[in-house]
């Protein structure tokens, strides 16, 4: 009976972690995208950040927008990939 509900325990845990990461959208002001392919090295760097799901960068507004896993990854990393690729960023707000 104790390792039935051991077991009961753990399953319960396994089905649950997962559900406690979520998915946060932040925009990074990135002020030193200076002409129209800086933007392809921008969307590259955060893309390769392990967590993130979509990336949409606007050479015109100087900013991207970045939505990633909570769990993966955090506005931290996101802003040193994009420093990492020569283009320093600041977020823009809170991540929603």
């Amino acid at each position: 009976m104790k390792n039935l509900k051991k077991l009961f325990v753990f399953l319960m845990l396994a089905v649950a972690l997962p559900a406690l990461a979520a998915t946060k959208t932040v925009t990074l002001a990135v002020p030193s995208m200076t002409c129209p392919v800086c933007p392809i090295t921008v969307k590259k760097a955060l893309n390769a950040v392990p967590g993130v799901s979509k990336v949409d960068v606007s050479f015109a507004k100087k900013h991207a927008v970045v939505t990633y896993d909570d769990a993966k990854t955090n506005v931290a990393a996101l802003t040193k990939a994009t420093a990492d690729a020569g283009y320093p960023s600041t977020p823009e707000g809170k991540a929603k």
